[in-house]
């Protein structure tokens, strides 16, 4: 990538800009602007809307089929939680148009209570990201992101999905923009009965049946960006989001409990862009409620309501065509109450400030340094930095390093539960190292990327001698391994070609025991082919899990053994308008499980359409 292209990304917001050139180029407002300028020294991967057709159900299907990110899910739709490279689901961060997005109570994210649907674009990124994207960002980061074009007038498109176990899944979308003005509106509804049966499975004793597992959702977003002049925009993005999750029993006389949740984020961006300067101002406001019924008939029993309100300005400035300084500054004011869930009203201030450099030495050569320091209310938090170079060396080798200091401060839960809450716990830190080795041959490409952490002040909850549970800075733990990743891409006519494929080799070692932490496969596996031609496009999907420790001692007997799913699917395209698909998920009928005792469904089908219009 020339320097040209480089700056060009560098320093897009909603269009380019080429250093020393006036004029705007209309094309895209992207909400989060570091994006662009992480994938200049990070491999980032992209998946389009079109990329989740083949994995609908919900997010935790559409990210298991990443081969860095490794799911945890409770049986199908229930509560599910992601970890990038051994490390823990509060230590993966969920990015929603540059906002951190993690609960304040968990300090993670639940992947079912997230949209799937709704978004251009859903970025995922191996490795520390704590300077640019805060708290959690130490395994990796979930980027959900919104587009919004200009000049492109009126587009729209409904989805609509029947799958096995009564289940329906809908999505529609609208948009229009023309030179000054830019609208996009999207809605979705999904709902299951989510009643499969896996006999081989046995429980007690009778086979599995998934009782009491049905759950629903509805998500509304609304995006709006305005020029006020050429160099200025304001831009508007809103998420409504409403869910219940009904909890598997194993007795058909079980009690039922279920788990409501509704989130809201708002999102107002005020955004200068002029040919060496950028300035980007965002006004944020989320909220995450939820309630737990221990009986279906009765009130709720506990909940908790989180409040967040965000600033954040984003600072960009070429001090020559080589050197370019990027500020960062954000506050936050945190607020939480609980309904006998064991926390009060709380309210917590974090701030922080980063500082960045970006040199292009060469049309081949750049480099990036960073540095940060949060201030949390009650908390001491480390000073955070980052180091990245990237070097083309030679048109078919590129390579690139990433060195950083990251961290995790505790959750709500972990400070102020009662009883249990610990007030001296010191913040999870990391010292992350990692390469980038790109080779292209022809149409191939082929990635490695070994990396290596040291992760100091774990986390944990154990049992006290009071009878109830509470964290304390257990541990320390490292891993390393290795990520992979072979993509091929060929047209010969109307034949059209594709071939993607990645291995993860995961070691995550409790320093104190020196045994595998749990829930960390070390061997994983993902695979995808596709065939076009002409109007009818054929797939098929691979994911192979390896053997998998569900305790701290690495007992065999109470691991999840190794698995290989299948997937395939048909589609065929008609008056470039519909579009008709059917999908055979685990086709070849395997009893896996992603949680121990939460078996997952065996052979499902489902159809869909979709028109453009």
């Amino acid at each position: 990538m020339d320097i040209k292209r480089s700056l060009l990304l560098l320093c897009s917001s909603y269009g380019g800009f080429l250093f020393g050139q006036e004029k705007a180029i209309d094309t895209i407002y992207i909400f989060d602007s570091q994006m662009n300028k992480a994938k200049l020294f990070h491999p980032v991967r992209t998946i389009s809307p079109r990329d989740i057709e083949k994995n609908s159900t919900n997010l935790s299907e559409l990210l298991r089929f990443q081969p860095s990110i490794y799911i945890k899910e409770n049986g199908r739709g229930a509560v599910s939680s992601p970890s990038f490279r051994g490390t823990t689901a509060q230590q993966t961060a969920f990015v929603w148009n540059g906002i951190n997005i993690n609960s304040s109570f968990l300090g993670q994210g639940d992947v079912n209570n997230i949209p799937l649907f709704g978004y251009d674009q859903i970025g995922i990124k191996a490795g520390g990201g704590s300077v640019v994207y805060g708290s959690g960002a130490i395994g990796g980061s979930i980027h959900l992101n919104n587009i919004l074009d200009f000049n492109k007038g009126f587009k729209g498109s409904v989805y609509s999905e029947a799958a096995s176990f009564d289940t329906y899944n809908n999505f529609a979308q609208a948009s229009f923009s023309n030179e000054k003005l830019s609208v996009k509106v999207s809605g979705s509804y999904f709902t299951s009965q989510n009643d499969y049966k896996v006999p081989e499975f046995v429980v007690g004793s009778t086979g599995y049946s998934n009782i009491n597992g049905k759950y629903y959702n509805t998500s509304v977003n609304i995006g709006v960006s305005y020029k006020i002049v050429p160099q200025q925009t304001i831009s508007w993005q809103n998420q409504i989001f409403d869910a219940s999750q009904h909890y598997p029993i194993f007795e058909q006389n079980g009690n039922k409990t279920k788990y409501n949740a509704q989130t809201l984020r708002s999102l107002i961006s005020w955004d200068i862009q002029k040919a060496n300067l950028s300035n980007s101002l965002k006004a944020a406001y989320t909220e995450d409620n939820f309630q737990y019924f221990s009986d279906l008939n009765l009130p709720k029993t506990s909940g908790a309501e989180g409040k967040n309100y965000i600033f954040k300005n984003d600072f960009n400035y070429f001090i020559t065509p080589k050197i370019n300084i990027n500020v960062i500054g954000e506050f936050q004011v945190n607020k939480g109450e609980g309904y006998q869930s064991g926390i009060g009203v709380i309210s917590r201030n974090v701030g922080s400030l980063a500082g960045l450099v970006r040199y292009f030495a060469t049309d081949q050569l750049r480099f990036e340094a960073g540095i940060k320091k949060d201030f949390v209310e009650g908390i001491s938090s480390p000073l955070l930095y980052s180091f990245s170079g990237k070097w083309n060396a030679v048109p078919w080798y590129h390579a690139g390093i990433n060195f950083s200091r990251n961290f995790r401060f505790p959750s709500f839960n972990d400070l102020y539960w009662q009883p249990g809450g610990n007030l001296n716990l010191l913040p999870e830190t990391s010292t992350n190292i990692d390469m980038d080795h790109e080779f292209m041959f022809g149409d191939f490409k082929i990635t490695l990327s070994p990396y290596y952490m040291d992760i100091k002040n774990l986390i944990n909850w154990l049992p006290t001698p009071n009878g109830y549970w509470a964290p304390f800075n257990t541990s320390r733990a490292e891993s390393y391994g290795l990520e992979s990743q072979i993509t091929w891409s060929k047209d010969f006519g109307k034949h059209h070609f594709k071939f993607d494929t990645g291995y993860t080799y995961s070691k995550s070692i409790n320093k104190n025991t020196q045994m595998q932490m749990i829930y960390v496969p070390i061997h994983k596996a993902v695979g995808n082919v596709e065939y076009g031609y002409s109007f009818l496009k054929i797939y098929a999907q691979g994911l192979f899990n390896g053997l998998t420790y569900t305790t701290t001692d690495e007992k065999r007997a109470t691991a999840i053994d190794p698995y290989f799913l299948l997937n395939t699917g048909i589609s065929a395209s008609l008056f470039k308008k519909y579009t008709l698909g059917f999908k055979v998920n685990n086709i070849t009928n395997t009893v896996y499980q992603t949680v121990s005792y939460y078996p997952m469904p065996k052979r499902n089908y489902s159809v869909y359409a979709t028109i453009n219009f």
